[in-house]
This record gives structure tokens, C-alpha cells and sequence, in this order.
């Protein structure tokens, strides 16, 4: 599994670091919160990388990529990740995001629908009151060592510079603080195909990855016997549910290759 391509693009004033793997219609992964390329994809790669040119990016304040003094948004992401396709000269393509990458990518579609094959929506939300109960008071509290302890190591394998994972934690962690509820228009206007998954333990309440299939016309929905995202990666704990993850990996192969009319 090694990319046939990675480095940087200067991207609305930053150096953001890329991978592509495989060749084939373009599909680019969008990492979560605390994370990176690898970290949450290498599953995803495996498997589809003889099947899709695959594109991994890391967003500002993550893995590789250079971070910014300024706070972090969904929307930023969305213009950083629509900029470097065009470097890549990427017109069009599919999207897989998960978790916080879930959101960009539903921001993606909202803002730049032009370059939106299909999408793929992970364990994201766009409502404070999706979230489980108890997050936010959860998240006031949170501090650097409540980090998850494999983001860290993740980080600092990649970027052995202890103020930049410090910079990630607090720029994660304030995003999500004041996370603004989105109007409803945001996830309505969107038009590309798209396929909604989320894990019945996951973060979000199942209850509300139903009310987002419901505002996408002619959406998709997946929810599978998971906690947050171990229906495509492994644990924290390093375990792997491969039948889990096969099934949901094949479930979306399906889905991208499938022509809607």
C-alpha cells in the first residue's frame, strides 16, 4: 500500500499535504477530528486502492499540513479541500468523509457543488442536538490530556513538534464548543447522490443521521451495529471487526459504482 503520488499544494495561504493512491474515478477521503490520512483510512485504502484513484487529504492543524492561527471551520475546510483539487486539476469527484470530515464534505457539496460526483457522509452531524447527550458539557471540560492517547502518538509520528499537537487539540476542541447549529438548507441543497452511514453507538443519536437522510433527496442510509466509526477502521484499542468493515467498504464500492439515474 504505497501512494503513487503525495506531497504539498499551496492552499489559501498554507501547505496542505496530499497522498493519492490507485487509479480510477477519483475519490477523495476526508480524515476527522484529531486525525489524519491514514489513521482513519488505511482500511478503506486497502481495499479500494486497485478499484478508485484514491486522495487522501490532511486538513489544516492535522498531520502533515501546515496549521493556522485562526479558528478552524467547516467551511474553510471545504474551500481548502475544493483548492486543492484544482492544484490537482481534479474537476470532479466523490467524497468520503468521516466524522468532522463528514461535516466538511456535506460543506463541500453545499458550497461547491460544481466538483460533487457522490457523496459519502459518515458519522457526521449538523445539529447540536444530534449529538449523544451530555457532549457538549463533555467537550466544555475537555483537556489536552483527555485527548484520545492514539491521536497523539498518530501526530507526533508524523509531526514530532509538541506546540502543533497542542495547536490541533485546542483549535478541535473549540470548533466543536461553539459549533453553531446549520440551517437545514445546507444538507437540502445538496443534490450529488449521497449515502449516510453512522454506527447505532456511535456519537451521534441514529435519530438524527435519519433526519439528514431525510432532508437529502433521494439519499441513501446505513446505520450498522457500531460504535463511533469502527464500522471502517480500527478501535482505539487497535481491534478490527473485519466483517464489519468489509461490509460497509463493499456497501460503498456498490454505491459509488452504481449509476443513478
Amino acid at each position: 500500500m504505497n501512494p503513487i503520488e503525495k506531497g504539498y499544494k499551496r492552499v489559501n495561504g498554507i501547505q496542505l499535504y496530499y497522498e493519492i493512491y490507485g487509479s480510477g474515478k477519483p475519490l477523495v477521503l476526508i480524515h476527522g477530528g484529531g486525525s489524519s490520512i491514514l489513521y482513519d483510512y488505511k482500511e478503506v485504502i486497502e481495499r479500494l486502492e486497485n478499484k478508485f484513484q484514491l486522495i487522501g487529504i490532511d486538513l489544516q492543524n492535522h498531520g502533515l499540513s501546515e496549521h493556522r492561527d485562526i479558528p478552524e471551520t467547516f467551511e474553510q475546510d471545504a474551500d481548502d479541500v475544493a483548492a486543492l483539487l484544482a492544484e490537482l486539476t481534479i474537476h470532479k469527484a466523490s467524497f468520503w468523509g468521516f466524522s468532522n470530515g463528514g461535516n466538511t464534505v456535506m460543506q463541500i457539496a453545499h458550497r461547491h457543488p460544481r466538483i460533487v460526483e457522490k457523496l459519502v457522509v459518515a458519522s457526521a452531524f449538523y445539529k447540536r442536538e444530534g449529538l449523544m447527550d451530555g457532549f457538549f458539557e463533555m467537550m466544555a471540560e475537555a483537556t489536552f490530556e483527555s485527548m484520545p492517547e492514539p491521536f497523539k502518538i498518530n501526530f507526533l509520528n508524523l509531526n514530532p513538534d509538541f506546540s502543533k499537537l497542542e495547536n490541533l487539540f485546542d483549535k478541535d476542541s473549540k470548533r466543536m464548543q461553539t459549533f453553531a447549529d446549520w440551517d437545514d438548507e445546507v444538507l437540502s441543497s445538496i443534490e450529488s447522490p449521497t449515502l449516510f452511514i453512522s454506527g447505532d453507538k456511535d456519537v451521534m443519536k441514529p435519530e438524527h443521521t435519519v433526519a439528514m437522510w431525510r432532508l437529502v433527496k433521494g439519499s441513501q442510509l446505513m446505520i450498522l451495529p457500531a460504535t463511533h466509526g469502527t464500522y471502517m477502521m480500527a478501535d482505539f484499542d487497535g481491534s478490527l471487526n473485519e466483517n464489519l468493515i468489509n461490509f460497509t467498504i463493499k456497501e460503498v464500492e456498490t454505491f459509488l459504482n452504481y449509476h443513478n439515474h
